[in-house]
């Protein structure tokens, strides 16, 4: 431990700092925090490889990043990069990856053979196990696009946008051993219109009883609106419920998922609609907090944080107020910190920034 922290960089996200990355060829994209205890992991893309950076100081500090693994197609594009969560003493990262780049007009750089693949590590993030694939059919979440959530009972559940079948359909799978192995997969829901919308990323939490609320983009009626479901202690999910009061018709997919987070038995959820931004919470009419994309959402102390992209400015939300953080910037995220106040990470330059936000 001594060796560890000893090789800690000066790198200081209460004040604000950036991690540069060595090729300006290959940048740090898509970062993805994790917090439990004084425990802080943010994970993030370079070119072929995937990283992790850890902190052991509630995020004062972070240390040199960490390759996790490499992949000769890793999709770092709109929220496709990597995702992290805390189990215990465990740290665990998914990432879809593949073999070989798909072709046609709408490829995007994604892999026609990719899979959903997670590691784990016992040891702050040092070394990584050999990656365990958990879609159970190949080549099914190719389009890049999933969510990771975990319990402090060493519960995960994934979740992905799947085509196993026809159209896009929302799969998922457990874990109980905070990632060493995976469930048979579950189809989570599929849209009577034939497809769910193809290209916005899902998000899953766990409830304080064990449960898992998982939320995604619909296609209904011409109308790609925000849907979530709740599974039960046998993982049987429940009737799909409609977020937010209004609807947005839409021949398209926005390429834009939302957040969701629990807080003392409420949930909470943010997502785009048109050019909005819109929160909402139990019991309440929805409320726009602003325009702009790529949201973000924590929680911390009760008090709602979101972040959010308008043009190049990186915005954020509280109390019902916004201050602009940074421009540019692109693609934020954000995670509650243990102790109060929340740590916000994004795309900035040829890195990643952060930022304590008390």
């Amino acid at each position: 431990m001594h060796k560890l922290i000893a090789a800690f960089a000066v790198f200081n996200a209460f004040a604000g700092a950036q991690l540069t990355a060595p090729s300006p060829g290959a940048p740090y994209r898509e970062p993805q925090i994790a917090a439990s205890g004084k425990l802080t992991a943010m994970a993030f893309g370079s070119g072929s490889n995937i990283f992790v950076s850890v902190s052991t100081d509630y995020g004062a500090t972070f240390a040199k990043p960490v390759r996790v693994a490499e992949a000769p197609v890793l999709p770092l594009t709109r929220h496709r990069g990597p995702r992290i969560v805390i189990s215990g003493n465990t740290l665990v990262v998914t990432a879809v990856v593949g073999e070989t780049e798909a072709k046609g007009e709408h490829s995007h750089g994604l892999p026609s053979d990719g899979n959903l693949v997670s590691w784990r590590s016992g040891d702050l993030g040092q070394t990584w196990s050999k990656p365990i694939r958990v879609n159970d059919v190949p080549a099914a979440p190719r389009e890049g696009l999933h969510t990771l959530a975990a319990d402090n009972r060493g519960n995960l559940f994934a979740a992905w946008l799947d085509q196993r079948g026809q159209g896009v359909q929302l799969y998922g799978a457990w874990s109980t051993d905070s990632g060493a192995t995976w469930s048979k997969n579950v189809k989570v829901y599929e849209s009577p219109d034939g497809t769910i919308c193809q290209c916005c990323h899902p998000t899953a939490v766990f409830t304080e009883n064990g449960n898992v609320e998982v939320m995604w983009r619909n296609v209904l009626q011409g109308s790609r609106d925000f849907y979530v479901m709740t599974s039960d202690t046998n993982h049987h999910f429940s009737a799909p419920q409609k977020v937010g009061d209004g609807t947005w018709k839409i021949n398209a997919c926005p390429m834009d998922g939302g957040g969701m987070v629990r807080d003392h038995g409420r949930t909470i959820t943010v997502w785009r609609r048109e050019n909005g931004i819109f929160l909402d919470e139990p019991g309440q009419p929805e409320t726009r907090i602003g325009d702009g994309k790529d949201v973000t959402l924590a929680v911390a102390g009760g008090t709602p944080y979101a972040a959010w992209i308008k043009d190049t400015e990186l915005v954020l939300w509280r109390n019902g107020k916004q201050e602009v953080i940074a421009s540019p910037a692109a693609f934020p995220n954000l995670a509650a910190l243990p102790h109060g106040g929340v740590l916000l990470a994004w795309e900035a330059d040829n890195g990643v920034s952060v930022r304590r936000i008390p």
